[in-house]
């Protein structure tokens, strides 16, 4: 068969495979009668009940001089690391706002940090293309910084974010503008796999974020500026698990759900959604109309049982949503205590009882919710 002969028969295999996953997806589309909220209210439900003293700004953490970019909770204990475009990590005590550590990076373009499983290490990335891991607990040079304990270098772009695999502080994962994800030996320094560029299942455009399952350590989740989101296995890096449609910009955010059977995201076109790993399905659209102009989301996070999905967006609304009724409960950007302007992480401390937001006015803020409320 020539050369030409095979061009042909590849082109016509691959309009059939496109044609049959086409059909494949109308008839799934065809089986979804209805969504999450949709069915819950056909079932008599109603919202939770969740208003401004249920979420009370306890502390306010300042000390970066430059935009919060990332932040990320220790598994057990009360520590906050938090990545600011001043060029700094620090590492907080959330009950008593002290800085454990102020650590001088050797790129101040940092887009991502996050803590070691055991909160003795944490690990930063960003405009280098590199990822950086400290040891808190290494002595500090003769100018009182920590050192860089290992540099994970390998990507082509810039490393947009990174997290631990739960349970194994010897390996993490980061995401990159060259569009892949990569698994690394902490240990070594050396990848393990890489997820996506060359293998045609991988993302065509800047992976933005990242999240790994908490039930299944093996699986996780990317979002990308393709405008989709793909399952991955770590035990097979040529090809991702499933690929997630439905958002029309970007992917900012992913975050899994607590049972580890769906996924949230958070999307440019200013819309959550809520996919199924297991059927591959978009179950609900999170959207709140705000006119003309659309705020994009810019990160999300759960609450422990699920019930509340927390939503920063770029103009400084942070929503409450209940998951199953798919409304708004409350505005923490409309609260007196909220950031001046762009919310551009949060997160959930382990136990589920506070949240933490960072945002452009160069603070963090940590909100507890009040009594019985961990929803």
């Amino acid at each position: 068969m020539s050369v030409t002969e095979l061009k042909e028969c590849h082109s016509a295999t691959t309009d059939t495979v496109n044609n049959l996953r086409d059909r494949l997806k109308q008839k799934r589309l065809s089986l979804l009668d209805t969504d999450i909220s949709g069915y819950a209210r056909s079932q008599g439900r109603t919202p939770v009940s969740f208003g401004p003293t249920d979420l009370v700004c306890c502390r306010t953490l300042q000390g970066h001089t430059g935009k919060v970019y990332s932040l990320d909770w220790t598994s057990e204990r009360n520590q906050i690391v938090s990545a600011s475009q001043d060029g700094r990590l620090i590492v907080w005590n959330a009950l008593t706002r002290q800085k454990i550590h102020a650590i001088k990076l050797p790129c101040a373009w940092v887009m991502s940090c996050a803590f070691s499983p055991t909160g003795q290490s944490v690990a930063c990335g960003g405009l280098d293309s590199v990822c950086s891991i400290f040891n808190l607990s290494s002595p500090t040079d003769k100018d009182g910084n920590v050192p860089v304990t290992r540099m994970l270098s390998g990507h082509k772009g810039y490393v947009s974010s990174c997290q631990y695999v739960p349970d194994e502080a010897a390996h993490l994962i980061t995401g990159s503008g060259d569009q892949t994800c990569v698994l690394w030996d902490v240990t070594t320094g050396l990848k393990t796999s890489v997820f996506g560029g060359e293998f045609q299942s991988g993302h065509a455009a800047d992976v933005l974020s990242i999240s790994i399952n908490g039930s299944n350590s093996r699986m996780f989740a990317s979002g990308s500026c393709d405008a989709t989101a793909r399952l991955w296995d770590t035990r097979v890096a040529s090809r991702a698990v499933r690929t997630f449609h439905g958002h029309e910009g970007d992917v900012n955010a992913i975050k899994f759900f607590p049972d580890g059977n769906r996924f949230g995201t958070g999307s440019e076109d200013g819309t959550c959604r809520l996919f199924d790993i297991r059927t591959g399905h978009q179950l609900q659209v999170y959207y709140q109309q705000h006119g003309d102009d659309i705020p994009p989301v810019t990160s999300i996070a759960f609450s422990i049982s699920g019930r509340l999905l927390f939503a920063g967006y770029a103009n400084g609304d942070c929503y409450v949503w209940d998951t199953l009724l798919a409304k708004v409960v409350l505005n923490i950007g409309s609260l007196q205590d909220s950031h001046e302007g762009r919310i551009s992480c949060l997160g959930l401390s382990a136990d589920g009882s506070a949240l933490c937001t960072g945002g452009w006015d160069t603070n963090l803020k940590i909100w507890a919710f009040g009594g019985h409320r961990r929803t």
